[in-house]
């Protein structure tokens, strides 16, 4: 039987045929990612480590996955742009394997390419996983989302501290509801900084949008990226709104929300 291979920007958005296939995700490897990569019934997964970060946070989904009966390894930030499966295959090199994906062969330093041919092999199908809810959080007036994919019309003119990327994928979902601050994490900025590209697609927009370093703030955690980020990038509109590479996004977002009519 011949296994596919799925190839797909972001794990939030899977096709049916991903069912029994072997799947690059250009999503963070954290864990609602993999979540989403078992529900869909992916084979095997392979995600991008995001920098790894904070508490491990960009390959904390590969024990999740090990624990749910599915393989899955991480591509190396430095290798390849996070939001992008298709760069992922071309040039993504692997960083982590759980132990499910190692027994197939797959090894830190490996060509994706050469993974995926590797992860052909992996145990299929998995038990269904429960339903594992994404975080949605009200801090004071700020919305804390673990995905910037949960925001709604109702979040515009509102400060959005989000754990996702801050990719172009992330910044044109953010654009489509136009919240009054961004917030993402910038996976380590990784090849070509796509970490932090989406913030240029927000600028145009004229919406103001920042990144917070990897190590100090967990991805997929919207209240981490609030509560303990350092603002690593800033577009020029969360310039004008006093944003400071170094300075504090909480202090930036309480100064900004205080102002908002």
């Amino acid at each position: 039987m011949s296994i596919a291979l799925v190839v797909a920007p972001s794990a939030t958005k899977l096709p049916p045929e991903t069912d029994g296939a072997v799947l690059i995700s250009g999503s963070h490897g954290a864990i609602y990612a993999a979540y989403l990569s078992v529900k869909a019934g992916a084979r095997a997964a392979i995600h991008h480590d995001a920098g790894i970060g904070r508490d491990k946070a960009g390959v904390s989904g590969l024990d999740w996955a090990e624990a749910h009966g599915m393989a899955m390894a991480a591509v190396s930030t430095e290798s390849a742009r996070i939001g992008d499966g298709a760069d992922m295959l071309r040039r993504g090199i692997i960083s982590r394997a759980n132990p499910l994906a190692a027994a197939c062969g797959v090894v830190a330093g490996q060509s994706v390419a050469i993974a995926v041919d590797l992860l052909k092999a992996a145990p299929w199908p998995h038990a269904r996983p429960d339903a594992l809810a994404e975080g949605r959080v009200l801090v004071g007036k700020i919305v804390c989302l673990d995905s910037m994919s949960l925001g709604t019309a109702c979040d515009a003119d509102r400060v959005v501290a989000s754990g996702s990327h801050g990719g172009v994928l992330a910044g044109e979902t953010a654009a489509a509801f136009r919240p009054l601050l961004a917030l993402f994490n910038d996976a380590g900025f990784g090849a070509d900084r796509a970490g932090a590209a989406g913030l240029q697609v927000l600028d145009k927009a004229g919406i103001a949008a920042l990144t917070v370093a990897a190590l100090s703030a967990r991805i997929g955690d919207g209240r981490s990226t609030l509560r303990h980020g350092v603002i690593s990038e800033a577009n020029e509109s969360a310039c004008r709104l006093g944003a400071r590479i170094g300075g504090s996004a909480l202090a930036l977002a309480h100064a900004v929300t205080e102002k908002a009519p």
